[in-house]
């Protein structure tokens, strides 16, 4: 909504049409969001991980907690979003010219400009990603360490496992999808920064920038294909429910104690 119309108007344009305040909006817009889908997988992976490996701080996180963190990742998004326009860094269009982005050309510049280039890397993608990838990690070993332990466990434990699970899928391939569409644009961006002056190709740079702005429409499919599957189970579930309580409820027993017979005599009861 806030970037996807400038850059469609440009590409049937050719060119860049909204002056320089447009480009560093767009640049801005783009680096804040996907910053904070990032970090927010990065919190989501951690919840996770808490919920499945430390169950006593996975019981203390509470819902005012998530409002808690949620503040904190787009107040982190907003200020390295927001940080090149103190001076240390830039926004500039892209090399194919119908959209913006940080300007990573800057470490080609100057070592102050190099020292932006690496923190915006480690800061917003290195060190969410190794989080997430640590986080997930944890996980697998702990379920292949814990599936028969909870094989003992009553009714109840096992549903709540198995649900956790199931929400674990489903951080796991948001994760993976919107790593796989950004990290070729980012192996790009490096290159670019840090490589030789256009040593990479105009054409080879827009199949990754295409990539990392697809990310946002795998979530929607993620969620649906999961969605279904889950309702596939439940009705399943739920017909099998109704099933065992009409048994149930069709009979009743009743037991009566007559004085003249220590006898106990059993009567059934049709519904």
């Amino acid at each position: 909504v806030v970037g996807k119309p400038f850059s469609i108007i440009s590409f049937f344009s050719h060119r860049w049409m909204f002056g320089w305040m447009g480009c560093r909006w767009y640049g801005w817009a783009g680096f804040f969001f996907g910053c904070g889908s990032l970090i927010t997988m990065t919190a989501v992976s951690l919840d996770r991980y808490l919920k499945i490996c430390h169950l006593s701080y996975g019981t203390w996180l509470k819902r005012h907690h998530a409002f808690i963190c949620l503040a904190i990742i787009w107040a982190y998004a907003t200020f390295w979003a927001t940080v090149p326009f103190a001076g240390v860094g830039s926004y500039a269009p892209e090399p194919f010219g119908t959209s913006c982005t940080l300007d990573w050309w800057l470490a080609q510049a100057s070592v102050a400009g190099q020292a932006f280039i690496l923190s915006i890397l480690f800061f917003c993608l290195l060190f969410p990603t190794a989080v997430i990838v640590f986080s997930y990690v944890k996980i697998i070993l702990k379920v292949k360490s814990s599936t028969k332990e909870v094989a003992h466990y009553d009714t109840r434990i096992q549903n709540s496992h198995i649900l956790e699970m199931k929400l674990t899928k489903v951080a796991m391939l948001i994760c993976a999808g919107f790593l796989i569409a950004w990290i070729p644009y980012a192996v790009v961006s490096v290159w670019s920064a840090f490589g030789q002056p256009d040593s990479v190709p105009i054409q080879f740079s827009v199949v990754p920038t295409l990539l990392a702005k697809s990310a946002a429409m795998y979530n929607p499919i993620i969620y649906q294909v999961i969605d279904c599957k889950f309702a596939c189970c439940r009705s399943g579930g739920l017909k099998t429910l109704e099933k065992k309580t009409s048994v149930n409820k069709s009979r009743m027993y009743t037991i009566s104690a007559h004085r003249d017979s220590t006898a106990m005599n059993e009567t059934q009861l049709e519904v």
